[in-house]
């Protein structure tokens, strides 16, 4: 491998609300259709429910809920990333997938330090481009304990 290819990295972008999000290609399994998911009783307000993937229960996290900015009311047009962080495997749910981008590592940013400890379990840094600023998301945060441990 050479150097070059060890200072960048591969980022699907997504869209939530009106903001872009990426995260790193490597734990997307695969972007499908939005499926209407089955509510779990007493889940957090964020975990939309689940849905069947081939035989396997899948968690469907409302990804803009999760980051504090309100439910989301799903339509047809809406995606599920299905993602998979060391043995926790689950959807996210995003308005669209925009891009995949090869970014060198120079140019993505800390996150800043105005963000509070909630904030930046969840960020890993920002890219600025012309069209604006893309928050790199760190999914490890992203489940509870509890469901990551059920999603196994």
């Amino acid at each position: 491998m050479t150097q070059q290819t060890q200072d960048r990295r591969e980022l699907i972008a997504f869209r939530v609300g009106d903001q872009e999000f990426c995260v790193d290609i490597h734990a997307v399994r695969e972007i499908r259709g939005w499926a209407k998911a089955t509510p779990l009783p007493h889940a957090p307000a964020y975990i939309q429910g689940v849905i069947n993937l081939r035989g396997t229960v899948l968690p469907i996290v409302d990804l803009g809920a999760r980051l504090g900015f309100g439910p989301t009311l799903a339509t047809p047009r809406h995606v599920i990333i299905v993602a998979r962080i060391g043995a926790k495997t689950f959807g996210l749910l995003v308005e669209a997938v925009s891009d995949i981008l090869n970014i060198a590592d120079a140019v993505i940013q800390p996150t800043p330090d105005v963000a509070c400890d909630v904030v930046r379990g969840f960020l890993r840094g920002v890219i600025a481009q012309d069209s604006g600023m893309i928050s790199l998301l760190s999914l490890d945060g992203i489940l509870p304990e509890e469901h990551s441990q059920e999603a196994a």
